[in-house]
């Protein structure tokens, strides 16, 4: 697959001396890839302007919104710390496949990659770790047969939200590893979004939240 991200110009929605929220466009990686033609990425991009921001957390490259960024080692250090012990807070929205029920629920499905098929992840009760979503649908709309849903990971396994929706039997529209062709070609990109970040700041405690509209 060609990687061509867009040319969308990164600017903070929050800034200081501590850390940068920023949103990060759907197609983008955050990390640099293997190969030459992958270093194109939102932390890249970012460090034109601060080159002391650093990452703390990842999305995958088709899922859109909200980033928080550290601004030097310190920092760095301090918002892991709030990231491995649950302090901050993360909701997304998504459409899904199908009529979810029931309106509200909580998934606890272990995960662990799926070696022969990386980066695909899979549930397994004997291997994998402990992972913990929560959602609530927002609407259902009929002529399309699909569900929109907001979605509260309590654990960060890598496609962990993608992941536990197909184990619902409800996958992401657009979800090109998890969503048969059909529900792919449902959507021209995948269908998550991260609207929402809460968090201690480092240097206060005040909470700082930040929001992202959803693009879909």
């Amino acid at each position: 697959m060609i990687y061509a991200p867009p040319a969308t110009e990164i600017v903070p929605l929050y800034a200081d001396d501590a850390l940068l929220v920023v949103e990060k466009p759907a197609g983008l990686l955050s990390v640099p890839g293997r190969g030459d033609d992958k270093q194109d990425c939102l932390i890249s991009r970012v460090q034109v302007d601060f080159p002391d921001a650093l990452i703390v957390h990842r999305l995958d490259m088709g899922t859109s919104g909200l980033m928080v960024l550290a601004r030097g080692k310190a920092m760095e250090r301090a918002l892991s710390i709030a990231f491995q012990q649950r302090q901050v807070h993360k909701c997304y929205q998504a459409v899904v496949s199908g009529c979810l029920q029931p309106l509200n629920g909580e998934v606890n499905l272990p995960l662990i990659t799926d070696w022969p098929n990386r980066p695909r992840q899979m549930v397994c009760f004997e291997r994998g770790k402990a992972s913990c979503t929560r959602y609530q649908v927002l609407n259902y709309d009929s002529p399309s047969d699909t569900t929109r849903v907001a979605l509260e990971p309590v654990t960060g396994r890598t496609h962990q939200l993608r992941v536990h929706l197909q184990a619902l039997q409800h996958p992401i529209l657009g979800d090109e590893l998890y969503a048969s062709a059909a529900v792919c070609a449902q959507a021209p990109r995948l269908l998550l979004h991260a609207s929402q970040i809460r968090l201690p700041h480092p240097l206060t405690g005040a909470t700082l939240s930040v929001n992202s509209a959803v693009p879909f």
